[in-house]
């Protein structure tokens, strides 16, 4: 069974982690949130403050907020392309990384001969 997730507020958050620090126990959200999670929150809190429960922006697909789109300004469109640039440059970076590593295995072969 998959997993659902839910994005908390760092003000949610703030007020489980205040509880399970004032005594309340960390398997009391048992039905909706993992008590290890809320462990998480708690070590985050008390390393970096309120701005470690903050939610992380996770990374995503840049080109999506353009193709769903039927009409772009021009900036849009440049950025759009800007972007599948920086892609087709990544997987190129990529391909020329992996074929450098066989080629210096194809050397290391012919030195043993």
């Amino acid at each position: 069974m998959a997993r659902k997730y839910t994005i908390r507020s760092k003000e949610e958050k703030l007020a489980i982690v205040k509880e399970v620090l004032t005594g309340k126990s960390v398997r009391a959200w048992e039905p909706d949130i993992r008590h290890e999670q809320v462990r998480e929150w708690v070590k985050k809190y008390q390393a970096e403050g309120e701005a470690g429960l903050k939610p992380k922006k996770k990374p995503g697909n840049p080109l999506s907020r353009y193709e769903r789109r039927k009409e772009l300004t021009y900036t849009e469109q440049l950025q759009y392309q800007i972007e599948q640039l920086k892609r087709e440059l990544a997987v190129k970076e990529t391909e020329v990384a992996r074929l450098k590593q066989r080629n210096a295995r194809k050397e290391g072969d012919a030195r043993r001969k």
